[in-house]
């Protein structure tokens, strides 16, 4: 099949744009408000976009019942940090606690259980809970406009400071140990997964070389 997005004439009960994109990681961002309250919310377009230094963004999209911007987003432009969270799937339950639109007055982390954690660069807390998690400072933010106003999204970029990661999660060969820790991933529609299979691509040999020269991490 082939249709054109603008026109939705894919003839499909659900738009499946969402789903031609995946697995798509959970950017699970905390974030404080001017006045210290604290946020924690979900989003399904995430990634690493650059290293060396590091570079992560976020999409928030669309708006609160009452038309003002994301908590996430408003905070992050105020106070100029936020943190990643690594989802996963022992954790499912409070991610999908922490998606719903709430009043800024509600402290997300709080509601879901889970126990904040000091950062060492920004001042927004981590979850302790969660295996992997990553200080940023913001960048600069990025609106891509959409159809209507409810549609805009803009995406927030922010500059990596700060690593963290469970000791028990890294393997007696320095690597993460992804199986043990199971990402959790947005597919389309309402769906999920998480990693519980890895298996390596052979490379060429001009290739290998290249990788392991470069360290890149792919």
């Amino acid at each position: 099949m082939y249709y054109e997005p603008d026109k939705k004439n894919h003839g499909l009960p659900f738009t499946p744009l969402k789903s031609c994109v995946v697995p798509r990681p959970i950017g699970w961002i905390s974030t404080l408000s001017l006045d210290g309250r604290v946020n924690l919310a979900p989003f399904s377009q995430f990634n690493l976009v650059s290293f060396e230094p590091g570079y992560l963004m976020f999409s928030s999209g669309g708006q609160h019942p009452d038309g003002h911007r994301k908590d996430s987003l408003v905070n992050c432009e105020e106070t100029g940090e936020f943190v990643y969270n690594m989802a996963t799937y022992d954790l499912r339950a409070a991610v999908g606690l922490t998606a719903k639109n709430r009043d800024s007055s509600i402290d997300e982390m709080k509601l879901a259980g889970l126990t904040p954690a000091p950062s060492k660069r920004v001042k927004p807390p981590r979850v302790a809970e969660s295996p992997v998690c990553i200080e940023c400072t913001y960048y600069t933010t990025i609106v891509l406009p959409g159809h209507t106003m409810k549609t805009n999204h803009a995406m927030v970029i922010g500059r990596v400071v700060g690593v963290h990661i469970h000791d028990d999660c890294i393997t007696a060969d320095g690597k993460i140990d992804i199986l043990k820790i199971r990402p959790l991933a947005r597919l389309g529609y309402a769906d999920y997964t998480s990693v519980r299979e890895i298996f390596p691509i052979e490379l060429q040999d001009d290739e290998r070389e290249f990788r392991l020269r470069n360290l890149s991490g792919g």
